[in-house]
């Protein structure tokens, strides 16, 4: 639909889930890898979540930006706060399901944990959840092309905002004539 956007591909340092393509989903890499990484400040932002490392490489982020592209990303608060310092103008969107219930049964669905872990998952998404009022937009993923389309309104919308116009719009008034 958007040519110009990019996903950004978190690095790991977890072991892929079956399915999961290296360099698609995620880039594992060894926890001294990741370790190695942080000393190196090479993440814009990165968290240990459920005793695995997670993190968004700087210098993916600004090779992407460098090519011109809009770029998505799937991060918890802690990270996209990070992400907000070191790029203000960029945009957030929190994504809620449309109820708590409804969360259970997605995450229970995953079939990745046992109920003690998955009772932690539900915990912690409840806490991330308090962070929703700083983004600048929120989705109610209830039904998935609704979410698809407000996410793409999101989008348009951003792209066309006058700051973000502004040389195309001195173009124009410098042609005028």
């Amino acid at each position: 639909m958007f040519p110009d956007i990019r996903f950004s591909v978190s690095h790991t340092s977890r072991p892929p889930r079956p399915g999961e393509v290296d360099g698609k989903d995620y880039i594992f890499i060894s926890r001294a890898e990741f370790e190695a990484m942080i000393e190196q400040s090479e993440f814009v932002e990165w968290a240990e979540n459920y005793g695995q490392l997670y993190g968004t490489s700087a210098g993916g982020l600004d090779t992407l930006a460098r090519d011109n592209h809009d770029v998505i990303l799937d991060v918890d608060p802690r990270g996209a706060k990070a992400l907000k310092t070191r790029y203000p103008e960029a945009v957030f969107v929190f994504i809620l399901p449309p109820s708590l219930e409804e969360l259970k049964d997605r995450l229970r669905k995953r079939g990745h944990e046992d109920e003690a872990a998955l009772a932690i998952r539900f915990g912690n998404a409840v806490t991330e959840m308090a962070e929703v009022m700083w983004y600048d937009y929120v989705i109610f993923n209830d039904k998935l092309s609704e979410a698809i389309d407000l996410l793409r309104a999101i989008y348009l919308a951003e792209k066309n905002r006058g700051k973000r116009r502004k040389a195309d719009i001195e173009k124009l008034l410098l042609n005028r004539r």
